[in-house]
């Protein structure tokens, strides 16, 4: 099945903004909208989640300059606990960029996410996976070793999230399983020519700001926000999933790290995520993506004019609307 759209988005212009956790993305891409009347279409796969906020870094506040409010999407569109899928991702993006190209406003792809930035640019082709509870059932009782083994009889594995934990190496093998029985229907779109601009920040930078934005959303209340997810009915199994914060967090309100434990493990965790977005942007590279690499510590009205400037050059010959 292949996706068609009544706009016309051929030659439609996307500004796409990406960068490692704690670079500034979203301060720029706000900005970038307010410059350009746009509209941000987030492309995080955690911030989807309503209450899940602090642990998100969700900073709705950036969204708000010189009394203007700058819209956006795809942020708080479901409950925490509920299924979201890169499947989900891919068709939620096309509907919300045809409706801003439909009403002539610039669409901003904003967020850390690589796959899910790289999905939409590419046009990835992608099956809907159900949930096998028989499969599912089978696997429950083996260990993170056992399932990291058997996924790795269906594919190579490249990916080390697929096996962070017990439910992401089960959902794993559930989609590997799926592929290779099945002759699935695919829904396709077209790959989405892009300005990519990249938040380029030196890795010792990088570290510090992760650290102290660590310690500002702990005493915001993150502690908090998971003790009352947890309370509003979602399950520990689902915060374990959703990983980084989430994850560590809820281990220490259950009792199964300290605090010093969890905020040593936490950190590092971060650390080594923000590692791995910065490894599959560079690969963009290497697929293909030209990637204009903005310096993190330049003044924000440097970096936006920066991006203005690129901006116009690829927007020349273009017609918004």
């Amino acid at each position: 099945m292949t996706a068609t759209n009544s706009t016309n988005l051929d030659n439609y212009p996307l500004l796409t903004i990406l960068g490692p956790t704690a670079s500034g993305k979203t301060t720029l891409a706000a900005h970038l909208a307010y410059e350009l009347d746009g509209e941000i279409i987030s492309a995080d796969s955690r911030q989807v989640y309503r209450g899940m906020d602090i642990g998100t870094g969700k900073d709705l506040s950036d969204y708000e300059i010189n009394d203007r409010h700058i819209p956006y999407h795809l942020i708080d569109i479901r409950d925490a606990g509920e299924k979201y899928t890169l499947f989900h991702y891919q068709q939620d993006f096309h509907r919300v960029f045809r409706d801003i190209a439909g009403r002539k406003k610039i669409p901003i792809l904003c967020g850390g996410s690589g796959l899910y930035i790289e999905s939409v640019l590419k046009g990835y082709r992608l099956i809907d996976v159900p949930e096998n509870p028989t499969l599912r059932e089978s696997l429950s009782e083996k260990t993170l070793e056992e399932l990291t083994e058997i996924l790795a009889s269906y594919k190579k594995l490249h990916n080390t999230t697929d096996t962070d934990t017990k439910k992401r190496a089960i959902r794993a093998i559930e989609i590997a399983d799926y592929q290779a029985k099945q002759q699935a229907e695919q829904l396709t779109f077209d790959p989405i020519d892009s300005l990519i601009i990249g938040i380029d920040i030196d890795r010792e930078l990088r570290r510090q700001h992760i650290s102290s934005r660590l310690k500002k959303r702990l005493e915001e209340g993150l502690i908090d926000e998971v003790r009352q997810l947890l309370q509003s009915g979602v399950r520990v199994d689902d915060l374990l999933y959703y990983g980084l914060e989430y994850k560590f967090v809820t281990l220490y309100v259950i009792g199964s790290l300290s605090y010093d434990e969890m905020f040593a493990q936490l950190e590092t965790a971060i650390h080594q995520f923000a590692k791995r977005q910065m490894t599959w942007f560079r690969g963009m590279e290497r697929r293909g993506f030209a990637i204009h690499w903005i310096d993190a510590t330049l003044p924000l009205d440097d970096k936006v004019g920066k991006c203005l400037e690129l901006w116009s050059v690829y927007t020349k010959g273009k017609k918004i609307g």
